[in-house]
């Protein structure tokens, strides 16, 4: 019998395995840890995080197909109370939301710290509980909404029982980031790793203050109002992009084997995106004090200088080497994840400045501009950057390599299909709005046909997430068939060495 007991240290995977090294600081002198003891203590939690999030994206995507289904096809499942549509698209926001995205963005952001800081993850064992605390609390919040216990505010529907639970997952999963950084044995900061602390920190801020002002000491009146506003742009404006930036500022110039263009112009997206993205989220029409929506609006507007920022370092980074793309799946899912970052916020601030009559908000044009941003920026970044971190805490392949690829192709052909026939969709609603001639019934059939192209693009969405979770839970029964293999050939050796001595 072969000798599988190679197969128990990291150093076999790293002569076996072609692992590019990650972009290190230039810091003379700096003496960090090897890759393999890096990651082999951010193996256990991530492996949990990573895993859990591919649960729920697929969860998600069922309850996003169904709540699609249901627009054009309202007696689809009409009959089951839990699956009516006011719950099953809260389900599916929060599944999205708190079982992918800030599971996914957390495990990212902690493999982030350990290997910039050229250490190891500090109590990986505490980070696992907290992964786990974490998703429990995502699974007691999406049942409770299910059976209509819903709070009633958007993204914060998970009951305040749930949302304490949830914080007490997240603040052990944010002490040990912390203290990671704190154990770094490369001193010199690099940019993603700003990033990556400010998100740690700016989660459970507007995370705590929505939840204690909306549920435990609900404040009045349309102050409710504000509070959901701030606390949804915080979100979707601010932690979403701080955790994907960091992701691609750090991907990017590492696959490309190439030095970022500009740190100073990455700190600089790092100040403006902090100092203008948290003013915005306020609408045009709300009912409050002229000058919140003001200040709102302008924020909005000045997102544009991150934006732009964004867009130049990206492009100086991969000048003369777009066709490089191609070459890289991981590649392929930061590059169209970068592009749609700029894109969502161009169209968040000229869907603003355009929107004149306070009437393109209330239409289709509002999910899609949401979804350009959740999904075709954070969730393509996360999965590039997941697809390249998951070989590296195994040191194996993945079983489907192939799919990855596939996988990219139907989850951007999903996006097309959502976005771009709901934003158009979107601006014809408001244009027959604006005219009172054309009957509200008629405005809503000839949505129709949109919606169902929207239905289409939920599907290929859905396609894509099993595909990614058909991987990602193929490497970890992979990993463990091969673990499991090489223990029980150790344990053998002897018992078989004297049978062979005997013959």
């Amino acid at each position: 019998m072969r000798n599988l007991e190679p197969l128990l240290h990291d150093e076999y995977w790293l002569r076996t395995m072609n692992i590019d090294q990650p972009y290190q600081p230039s810091a003379a002198g700096s003496a960090g840890l090897p890759n393999s003891e890096i990651d082999f203590s951010c193996r256990l939690p991530l492996l949990v995080m990573f895993v859990s999030a591919a649960v729920w994206l697929v969860i998600a995507s069922i309850f996003g197909l169904i709540s699609s289904i249901k627009f054009h096809s309202p007696g689809f499942l009409a009959d089951i109370s839990a699956l009516t549509y006011g719950r099953v698209r809260a389900a599916f926001t929060n599944s999205m939301l708190y079982g992918f995205a800030v599971q996914a963005g957390l495990g990212v952001s902690l493999w982030l710290m350990a290997r910039l800081g050229r250490t190891t993850l500090v109590q990986k064992f505490f980070v696992t509980i907290g992964a786990s605390l974490w998703n429990l609390a995502v699974t007691i919040g999406v049942a409770a909404i299910l059976a209509g216990d819903s709070t009633g505010f958007e993204n914060l529907e998970i009951p305040f029982y749930a949302v304490l639970l949830m914080f007490l997952g997240y603040l052990v999963i944010g002490v040990c980031g912390v203290l990671t950084l704190h154990e770094r044995r490369e001193r010199l900061l690099y940019v993603s790793q700003w990033f990556v602390l400010t998100a740690l920190f700016w989660f459970p801020w507007i995370y705590s203050t929505a939840n204690l002002l909306l549920l435990k000491y609900p404040v009045r009146g349309v102050t409710q109002a504000i509070i959901a506003w701030w606390y949804s742009n915080g979100l979707f404006w601010v932690w979403l992009p701080l955790v994907g930036l960091s992701a691609i500022f750090y991907f990017v110039p590492k696959l490309l084997k190439r030095e970022l263009h500009s740190h100073y112009l990455a700190l600089f997206t790092f100040w403006m995106l902090i100092l203008f993205a948290s003013w915005g989220g306020i609408p045009n029409s709300a009912p409050v004090p002229a000058w919140i929506v003001t200040l709102s609006t302008i924020g909005t507007v000045l997102t544009i200088i991150p934006l732009l920022a964004v867009a130049l370092n990206v492009h100086r980074t991969i000048a003369g080497s777009y066709s490089n793309l191609r070459s890289d799946p991981s590649l392929l899912f930061i590059g169209f994840g970068a592009a749609a970052f700029v894109l969502a916020g161009l169209v968040n601030i000229f869907g603003l400045i355009l929107d004149v009559q306070q009437e393109l908000r209330f239409t289709w044009f509002t999910p899609a501009k949401d979804l350009l941003n959740s999904y075709g920026f954070f969730a393509m970044v996360m999965f590039g950057a997941m697809y390249r971190i998951l070989p590296q805490l195994t040191r194996i392949d993945f079983p489907y390599a192939k799919l990855v690829r596939a996988h990219f192709w139907i989850a951007a052909a999903g996006i097309l299909l959502i976005v771009l026939p709901l934003g158009v969709g979107g601006m014809i609603q408001c244009l027959k709005l604006q005219n009172p001639n054309v009957a509200f019934l008629e405005i809503v059939k000839t949505t129709m046909p949109v919606l169902r192209l929207s239905t289409v693009g939920d599907l290929l969405l859905l396609v894509g997430h099993l595909l990614f979770l058909s991987n990602a839970g193929g490497l970890l029964v992979r990993f463990y068939r091969l673990r499991a293999a090489a223990a029980y050939s150790e344990m053998t050796a002897d018992l078989f060495n004297a049978a062979e001595a005997k013959s």
